[in-house]
C-alpha cells in the first residue's frame, strides 16, 4: 500500500524533487501542435473512464460514448454472457456510424437484441459478430467472420467501466496503481441515485482540472456562497488542505470538512439549515456498509476535520469523496486545444423520504453553482494565455497537483515522440 503519512519536514512539493519548484510553462494549454501530440500520446494510450456498470444493467443494455479527441465513437454493451464490451461505433460495410438516433453526434443509450446499420441493414450481435448481410450473394468471397465490429480494450474497476484504444496497454489495475487500490471496498454500488450536468467549456481541458485540484482559490472565488461572516473568516485565515499524495501519473488532495454539518448553524444559509444539506452534501449520513471504516486511501491523514478527498486519475477523471457519504465524478473531454466538454455526475444512496430527496437536490444545485463559478474564470484565462505575453507562472505549495499534471502530460508527450523517432 502507498505511503499516506504527512511528510516529516519541508513543503509538500519538496517531497517530489523531480517536479521542481520553479514556474510552470502553460504553453501546453494553447499550442495546437502540442494538443495534437496529447491526442496521440495521452488519449489514445491511457485508460479512460466512460461510465459505470449501472448504465448497462442487463443483457442488451448499451450506451454510446463520443470521443472527438480520438476521432471515434464507441458502443459499450452488456452481452448475453453478462460481459461488458466496447466496440468502435462503425459499420464494417461502408463506415457508417452504427448506433445513433436523430443526430449523429449525440450520445444515445437503450436496450436491444442486435445492432442494425441504418444504411444497408448489416446486423451485429451483442458480442460484435456480423450476423446478417443484405443480399449477401452480391458480395465476392465475403466471410462474415472477418467483418465483426472492431473491439476496444474494456476493463472494470469497482464498477467503473474503462476503455483503452491501445491494445498493448498494461492492465487497468496496474495502471490505476496504489491510489486506486486504497479505495477498493468503498460502497460505490450502493450509490445509484445520479444527478448529471454537462457543459461545453471554452478552455483547454487541463485548465479545468487545475481549477478543481487546489482549494487555494476557494475563500476568494466562492466567498458569496457562504454567509458574510464565514466568508470574511475564510479570507482572513486563507486555506490549507490536509494532505497531498502523488502516485504518478495519478494524484490526490484531502481537505477539511467545511460545513457538513456546521458546528454553528449560523455559518450556513437558512435553506441549508432547513433541508440539512449544502455543498458538502446531505448532512444525514446513509446507514450502509463501507463508510465505517473508510478505505485507507480516503482521509489518509485520519483528520477529525476531514470533509472531502479529490482523486485525479490521469488523464481526465476526477473522483471526489465526501464525508457525509456520497461521491461525484468529473470528466474533461477535449474537443480542441481551447475547448472541452465537462461532465459531472453526483452519486447518492437512493432517498427513502421526500426530505432526503430535497437534501440531495439542494446539494446538486449548490454544486452546480460552485462549478459554474470555477468555469467562469476559464475562458478569461484561455483568452490571455493565447496571446503568450506571459507563458511561465509560479505555483505555490497548494498547487502541487497542478504542477504534477502538466509534468505528467509532458512526460507522456515526450515519451511518445521519442518512441516515434526511433
Amino acid at each position: 500500500m502507498a505511503h499516506f503519512a504527512k511528510p516529516a519536514a519541508g513543503s509538500w512539493t519538496e517531497q517530489y524533487p523531480d517536479l521542481g519548484t520553479g514556474p510552470v510553462d502553460y504553453t501546453d494549454s494553447v499550442d495546437p501542435a502540442y494538443y495534437e501530440a496529447e491526442r496521440e500520446a495521452v488519449f489514445k494510450r491511457t485508460w479512460l473512464n466512460v461510465g459505470r456498470v449501472e448504465r448497462v444493467p442487463r443483457t442488451g443494455s448499451y450506451f454510446t460514448k463520443e470521443l472527438p479527441v480520438a476521432n471515434t465513437s464507441l458502443i459499450i454493451v452488456r452481452g448475453k454472457d453478462k460481459e461488458i464490451r466496447a466496440f468502435h461505433n462503425v459499420c464494417r460495410h461502408r463506415g457508417n456510424k452504427l448506433v445513433w438516433n436523430d443526430f449523429p453526434g449525440a450520445e444515445v443509450s437503450g436496450t436491444c437484441r442486435q445492432f442494425t446499420c441504418k444504411y444497408h441493414a448489416w446486423r451485429y450481435d451483442l458480442s460484435g459478430g456480423l450476423t446478417f448481410i443484405q443480399q449477401e450473394d452480391e458480395f465476392f468471397d465475403l466471410d462474415k467472420g472477418d467483418y465483426g465490429l472492431k473491439g476496444v480494450r474494456c476493463e472494470i474497476w469497482e464498477g467503473f467501466i474503462f476503455i483503452n484504444l491501445d491494445p498493448n496497454a498494461a492492465p487497468l489495475t496496474e495502471y490505476l496503481g496504489e491510489l486506486a487500490k486504497g479505495l477498493e471496498g468503498y460502497p460505490f454500488h450502493e450509490m445509484t441515485e445520479v444527478f448529471s450536468y454537462r457543459a461545453e467549456i471554452g478552455s483547454n481541458w487541463k485548465l479545468f482540472i487545475d481549477a478543481f485540484a487546489e482549494f487555494y482559490h476557494a475563500p476568494v472565488l466562492h466567498q458569496k456562497q457562504a454567509t458574510k461572516e464565514e466568508a470574511e473568516k475564510l479570507l482572513a485565515i486563507g486555506f490549507e488542505a490536509l494532505h497531498y499524495q502523488l502516485d504518478s501519473p495519478h494524484s490526490m488532495i484531502s481537505s477539511w470538512g467545511g460545513m457538513a454539518p456546521p458546528k454553528d448553524p449560523s455559518m450556513v444559509k437558512p435553506i441549508e439549515r432547513v433541508l440539512r444539506s449544502g455543498l458538502f452534501g446531505p448532512w444525514d449520513r446513509p446507514d450502509i456498509d463501507g463508510l465505517d471504516p473508510l478505505p485507507p486511501a480516503i482521509n489518509p491523514a485520519r483528520h477529525k476535520s476531514w470533509g472531502t478527498d479529490s482523486f485525479e486519475f490521469f488523464p481526465n477523471l476526477t473522483l471526489l469523496f465526501w464525508a457525509p457519504g456520497w461521491y461525484l465524478t468529473y470528466h474533461y473531454w477535449p474537443t480542441a486545444v481551447d475547448r472541452h466538454i465537462f461532465e459531472a455526475n453526483l452519486y447518492f444512496v437512493p432517498a427513502k423520504t421526500a426530505g432526503a430527496r430535497l437534501a440531495q437536490e439542494l446539494a446538486a444545485v449548490t454544486f452546480k453553482e460552485y462549478a459554474l463559478q470555477d468555469a467562469n474564470t476559464l475562458e478569461a484565462t484561455q483568452s490571455m494565455l493565447k496571446g503568450r505575453v506571459v507563458t511561465d507562472f509560479p505555483l505555490n505549495d497548494q498547487e502541487l497537483l497542478l504542477r504534477h499534471l502538466h509534468k505528467a502530460v509532458g512526460d507522456y508527450v515526450k515519451e511518445h515522440a521519442d518512441a516515434a523517432a526511433q
